[in-house]
């Protein structure tokens, strides 16, 4: 039976559920033949199927591109035992508002969905429906779920289009959102393994928590990276839950784990930070090639390194 359920794990990838999210629709670009979706309540417990063997491979929200990021699966990958990243996928999202059979656009007071979705539609609602209110959901899928079975508290959902006709509900408006063009960064998340190569378009993610009572901690850990030429590409501070008062840093890093300039990078945050966790090291979605500075290029670290050599074997400067 232990055999059947590790075989079984092997071919789950967990997910923010249930069916119908923007989750799902990320999923589906990277879900092997073969494998099963496992639809999770909330970010955290995707991500801790990984943790506990039940699913190989979580996909959750990580950014949106209006909202910022997703402060459930920072939290949650930057605490309790290790995952990394390993790909990352885009989205675009764009809500629809929907209703049971039968509500008319002017009985609706609440609406259910996920705070981000809600965030990046409230100015539209609010003055289309004067009044309106938020009702938090799991996932905007999880919401329009909800409503379809007559047991949520709320007389809407926005949601995806896909949500709507799957829960079979009454679309009211589609397109809604504050800013057009949004779109939602997904993450790949397993259990930590060997990093793979560099593509040259890639991305590292770190949590890092600063000395406390120290003046200029955050100043010396951004030097780490601009002296070692790496371009610091998302910075978000989140509390450390049994600090009050103390915060940790979620970052993202343009590079590779498996180049000089990170590594090097890497150990200066060892050096001078409290605390440093490895999120991963992965491919960007977008495959843009990163940049690198002379000087900051790996042959440039070989060179660097052959040279202090030299002197330290009498070879002269």
């Amino acid at each position: 039976m232990a055999n059947l359920a590790s075989t079984a794990a092997e071919t789950t990838w967990a997910f923010l559920g249930p069916f119908g999210t923007f989750c799902e629709q990320a999923l589906s670009q990277v879900l092997p033949e073969g494998a099963t979706a496992l639809p999770c309540t909330g970010e955290k417990a995707a991500l801790d199927a990984v943790r506990e063997g039940v699913a190989k491979r979580a996909v959750v929200p990580i950014e949106n591109s209006v909202e910022g990021g997703v402060n459930a699966t920072i939290d949650a990958l930057g605490h309790g035992s290790a995952l990394v990243i390993v790909g990352e996928i885009y989205v675009p999202v764009g809500f629809t508002l929907c209703v049971r059979p039968g509500t008319a656009p002017t009985q609706i007071k609440r609406v259910g969905t996920h705070p981000h979705a809600w965030a990046q539609c409230r100015n539209w609602l609010t003055t289309h429906f004067e009044g309106v209110r938020h009702v938090p959901a799991t996932s905007t899928a999880a919401g329009a779920k909800l409503l379809a079975e007559g047991e949520a508290g709320y007389d809407a959902a926005l949601c995806s289009a896909v949500s709507a006709t799957r829960y079979g509900l009454k679309v009211v408006e589609e397109n809604v959102a504050d800013n057009k063009g949004g779109r939602t960064r997904f993450v790949v998340v397993s259990l930590p393994e060997v990093p793979g190569q560099p593509t040259g378009a890639d991305k590292t993610t770190l949590q890092i928590e600063l000395r406390s009572n120290e003046a200029g901690a955050l100043l010396s850990m951004l030097e780490q990276m601009k002296a070692r030429g790496v371009n610091l590409s998302r910075i978000e501070s989140r509390p450390v839950a049994a600090r009050p008062g103390s915060y940790s840093f979620s970052i993202d890093i343009e590079g590779h784990v498996r180049e000089e300039r990170v590594q090097a990078v890497l150990n200066g945050l060892h050096r001078h930070c409290s605390q440093v966790r490895f999120i991963g090291s992965y491919p960007r979605a977008d495959h843009q090639v990163v940049q690198v500075p002379e000087g900051s290029r790996d042959q440039d670290f070989v060179a660097a390194r052959a040279w202090v050599e030299d002197v330290l074997l009498g070879r002269g400067v």
